[in-house]
């Protein structure tokens, strides 16, 4: 397998992570999104949403989206819960994790870590939706160690890649100490190092 990433993106490192993870082996290309390496030719004909992360499965057929091909790795093991109530849960924070956390979380991060805006120059909106987004982990990591039942599952690794960075576009974890808790139990449990 082939996976198409960029280092510098949570959404790639978590393909990454399950992959390592779940035992799957692969080939890591690096893919440069600041210099335009999703966008060219070649790059399109593999996926052309012009995107990473995207993989090239062991039979040739790409599958791109960061959470469907975790999701696809990590079929059979023990990142998917058996229970499909708790399948459902954590799906539901996986949706939640691209539409209410991804767009501020790791928005603020890009522009300030890369493109080197002052976090005074955000708009309001992303620093305000990405403080409602840690403090809705805070809440649901008061009463539990992990988002869904007893152990790390897929809603763990979608939203620990943003999350544990999160300091780099101006979220203050300091303030959200059951979100640092588990960050530190879901990069232990994955042997995640710092990227």
């Amino acid at each position: 397998m082939k996976i198409y990433g960029d280092s510098k993106s949570g959404n790639c490192l978590k393909v990454k992570w399950t992959a390592d993870a779940v035992g799957r082996a692969y080939a890591w290309i690096e893919t440069d999104i600041m210099v335009g390496e999703s966008r060219t030719d070649a790059f399109l004909a593999i996926n052309p949403a012009g995107q990473v992360p995207v993989v090239i499965l062991e039979d040739g057929r790409p599958l791109a989206q960061s959470n469907a091909i975790i999701l696809h790795l990590a079929e059979g093991s023990d990142l998917i819960p058996a229970d499909a109530y708790d399948r459902a849960r954590m799906l539901e924070w996986m949706f939640w994790e691209q539409y209410s956390h991804e767009p501020y979380v790791a928005v603020a991060r890009f522009q300030v870590r890369y493109l080197g805006r002052p976090v005074a120059d955000l708009e309001p909106r992303i620093v305000e939706r990405g403080g409602q987004a840690l403090a809705r982990l805070e809440l649901a990591l008061q009463t539990s160690r992990y988002l869904v039942g007893d152990a790390v599952t897929l809603a763990d690794v979608a939203l620990v890649a943003y999350t544990r960075v999160a300091h780099e576009g101006g979220f203050d974890l300091a303030q959200y100490p059951a979100v640092k808790a588990w960050v530190a139990r879901v990069e232990q449990a994955l042997s995640i190092r710092d990227s």
